[in-house]
């Protein structure tokens, strides 16, 4: 049995994942990591199984995360509506002071792979974002946080660390039931910047979720980062990926 510390695990794809893992009880100890005793007892009824603490507070980390075997990293900065649209202009976002994504996606990912490395933790599995390899892409732009970049600063401190890693960059998530799609593995934004046949560059939560819990199991899935979409549930020729093991031999190490 493995014991897995997943940060973020009250936000939309952290709870899928810790819920799914608990779900896998044989073979994972689950334990969550979150801010606000007062959300988590909201989506899981009580604060049993979870470490209360915060990623720029390193003691809380080093706390949590001691015992463990693998960290999954599911923390991300949120942006805040400050205006609705109107008179056809669209809503303007803006990150809390202390929520920029410089502290929460740099400095607060930094923090965790620092307690997880002197933890001795085995694996990583962090979760990032498409669109990385673009400084002008949009969602820098919001609140000037310039998020990706400093998304893709912490999965290069995570690949230098020489911790065993898998980076998932996730392409539009929707929430949608998991498991009814053939899941696309790329690089480099290749898969956004010119997605096969046309399709979306999108991918339900659950898959994601999915991914994620198999990357903790795959062997193969270790020391590789990856781009990942999913085709649509009624694209010709698709195969419901259910090889997981063959997904992660698509991907390479690497940024």
């Amino acid at each position: 049995m493995k014991r897995i510390l997943v940060t973020g695990a009250t936000g939309k794809t952290g709870s899928l994942v810790l819920k799914q893992l608990r779900k896998q009880s044989d073979r994972f100890e689950a334990i969550g990591f979150a801010r606000s005793p007062a959300k988590i007892t909201e989506l899981f009824g009580s604060t049993a199984g979870f470490i209360v603490g915060d990623i720029t507070d390193k003691s809380s980390l080093e706390s949590a995360i001691k015992g463990c075997d693998a960290l999954v990293i599911l923390t991300s900065a949120v942006p805040q509506m400050i205006a609705p649209p109107s008179d056809g202009k669209p809503p303007q976002f803006a990150y809390p002071p202390d929520g920029m994504p410089e502290i929460i996606d740099y400095q607060g990912q930094k923090n965790q792979i620092d307690a997880a490395l002197q933890a001795g933790i085995e694996h990583i599995v962090l979760m990032g974002s498409m669109g990385g390899t673009n400084p002008n892409h949009i969602l820098n732009k919001i609140g000037n946080g310039n998020i990706l970049i400093w998304k893709r600063k912490a999965e290069q401190y995570l690949i230098d660390s020489g911790i065993d890693y898998t980076i998932i960059r996730a392409g539009g998530l929707i929430d949608e039931l998991g498991g009814n799609r053939e899941l696309l593995i790329g690089k480099d934004d290749l898969l956004s910047t010119n997605p096969p046949d046309g399709i979306s560059p999108i991918i339900p939560r659950e898959d994601v979720a999915l991914v994620i819990i198999n990357a903790l199991i795959e062997a193969n899935a270790r020391n590789k980062a990856f781009d990942i979409i999913s085709k649509p549930e009624d694209a010709p020729n698709a195969t419901v990926t259910k090889n997981f093991a063959s997904l992660f031999a698509q991907a390479t190490g690497g940024m």
